[in-house]
């Protein structure tokens, strides 16, 4: 059987578990894990064996961008300090405990090679977190998991590569050097990759060539990193960020509704596949143990032991987390009080304005006042929407045993230990303890996650609060074009002004007094042209000022990624109408 026919039956297999796993209620991961584990036994399946490179720079770039690019950048930055912490304190933390048990318990192994096992088994997985999302948790519960495993691959390689390096024990400093500049660099390539996709794709006025673009962008950004030995997932997952925050206002509605269905196409294949040859992958590694006398019984046992480690550490780490959460959220109402009391005089203007520089002029100093004015109270509304978020979605101790057993290992773990060069001492049993602990906590944790969200009362319904805020924010979208509407402030596309008739037939139509009307009589054609301009040009206002609500954090993600969609479905919708 040649590759092309495996890859096909690979696609059928993978197609018909995700259509299966919703009708009985079990994660498509976990199914896929476990139908890979079954065919690596038969015996007309040949021992299956992954280059690590394939895992670590082949898959996983375009699926953290994927989920970079989804992410909310707003809800990312509020607990970006959360993230960090639990993606390089947590990580270090349980690479250095588990390596010093390691040490003691392998035979054959030094510290520096146990440090390189605590560091495979340290971060969790970016794709395991699919099955987070589909327990249905709150959505900052999501976002701190899914950012953490986005994050957490920097520090986890980091150390491997040190603890594997030819000095074999590296100093403090050095490790720390190295994972400073792997971040540092990083950064600055997906900044500079996320931007320049943007300029590029907004210059491209065909939507198939935009989409092709945006298919090589994450390793555009993870290529150049790896040569200059920084973090390629992290630059990768950079870029996306850069991508998702600014797509909505440099790209056409058309372009981000076939990227993402591309994409989602994708990423569905990629993620699935990864499972279905982590279990494909089990039949080999057995092998490989037997050929250097290894023990399957003791891998499993130490394999049992890594995994109650990563999840006490874990639990050691998260409950005081949630101690310093607690304690800084009790004082978010004198903070919020403050900062609103700020925001009240500086929009009465009682606020002592700067002192005019000498030499300027006057209507000068006044538009530079105005304009800090204006920066100031959007600074301070965005603090005053951040304690409100955090205030309205704090963690307790329900959220707390979620953050614990959501910290799910998957093929990063595998692909990490794949990667131990080929003289290290019982190689083929550290990978197998990999597999085990990985396969293990998707398996036990994944597979109980969902019960355990509906035990504690955390399942996500679709509240009436968000209905409410839905319809809100639209109220305050209708409320800007009318304004505009009434001042005659918006323009045809070649300058001139919109009739009397076109501007009253809108507003009729934003206050819901009026349908449109659609007749095509030779005086209305014209009527009707003008009509669809008049209603481009309000979909495009509501959708900047959209996006200036978003920057505030005023309103939560999800409402403002509903109103979105219906914007551009509207706009598409219309220009069909307009332009077929």
């Amino acid at each position: 059987m040649d590759l092309l026919e495996v890859a096909l039956i690979g696609i059928v297999a993978i197609v018909a578990v995700n259509v299966i796993a919703p009708k009985i209620r079990i994660a498509a991961p976990l199914l896929l894990v476990l139908l890979g584990i079954g065919i690596s036994f038969l015996p007309m399946v040949a021992p299956v064996e992954i280059e690590p490179e394939w895992i670590l720079g082949g898959v996983l770039p375009p699926l953290l961008y994927s989920a970079a690019v989804n992410m909310p950048t707003m809800d990312f930055r509020r607990d970006l300090r959360t993230i960090s912490a639990y993606s390089v304190l947590l990580v270090i933390a349980s690479a250095v405990v588990i390596g010093y048990v390691m040490s003691r318990l392998v035979p054959g192994i030094d510290l520096a090679t146990g440090i390189a096992l605590g560091a495979i088994l340290s971060p969790t997985d970016a794709v395991a977190t699919s099955i987070v999302k589909r327990a249905g948790v709150s959505s900052r519960l999501t976002t701190v998991l899914e950012g953490e495993s986005l994050l957490n691959d920097a520090s986890a390689l980091v150390l491997l590569r040190s603890a594997t390096a030819a000095t074999a024990l590296l100093s403090a400093r050095e490790i720390a050097g190295d994972f400073l500049w792997a971040v540092v660099v990083a950064v600055g390539i997906g900044l500079v990759i996320g931007k320049l996709n943007l300029a590029v794709r907004a210059r491209i006025p065909h939507t198939t060539s935009s989409v092709a673009i945006s298919l090589v962008v994450p390793f555009v950004a993870y290529i150049p990193a790896e040569h200059l030995n920084a973090s390629g997932l992290v630059a990768a997952v950079v870029a996306g960020l850069v991508t998702g925050h600014g797509s909505p206002s440099r790209l056409r509605p058309q372009d981000r509704l076939t990227t993402e269905a591309v994409w989602q196409t994708l990423e569905m294949l990629l993620e699935s596949a990864i499972f279905l040859l982590m279990g494909l992958e089990l039949y080999g590694l057995v092998l490989e143990v037997h050929e250097e006398h290894g023990s399957i019984q003791t891998a499993l046992w130490l394999a049992a032991l890594g995994t109650v480690m990563v999840i006490v550490l874990r639990a050691a780490f998260v409950a005081p987390s949630l101690w310093l959460l607690a304690r800084r959220g009790r004082r978010n109402p004198k903070t919020r009080a403050r900062i609103a009391a700020i925001k009240d005089r500086l929009d009465a203007g009682d606020l002592s304005p700067p002192t005019r520089r000498p030499g300027t002029d006057k209507a000068e100093h006044e538009a530079r006042v105005s304009a800090r004015s204006a920066q100031l109270s959007t600074y301070l509304t965005r603090q005053i929407a951040d304690l409100d978020y955090l205030s309205a979605q704090a963690f307790g101790w329900r959220e707390g045993i979620v953050l614990v057993w959501a910290g799910m290992r998957g093929a990063v773990t595998l692909a990490a230990a794949q990667s131990l060069p080929a003289d290290t001492p019982q190689r083929a049993s550290l990978i197998l303890i990999a597999f085990f602990v990985a396969a293990g906590t998707l398996l036990v944790q994944g597979g109980t996650l969902g019960w355990l969200v509906r035990l504690l009362g955390l399942a996500r319904t679709e509240p009436d609060e968000h209905q409410e805020k839905l319809h809100e924010l639209r109220r305050e979208l209708s409320d800007v074009a009318a304004e505009r509407l009434s001042d005659n402030s918006l323009t045809k596309p070649d300058g001139t002004a919109f009739s009397p008739l076109a501007v009253d037939w809108a507003l009729k139509i934003i206050s819901s007094l009026a349908a449109a009307d659609d007749q095509h009589t030779a005086e209305g054609t014209n009527l009707h042209s003008e009509r669809g301009q008049l209603r481009l040009a309000l979909i495009e206002l509501q959708r900047e000022e959209l996006l200036r609500i978003r920057d505030l954090g005023t309103y939560p993600s999800s409402v403002l990624e509903d109103t979105l969609t219906q914007l551009d479905a509207d706009q598409l919708s219309l220009e069909l109408r307009t332009n077929p």
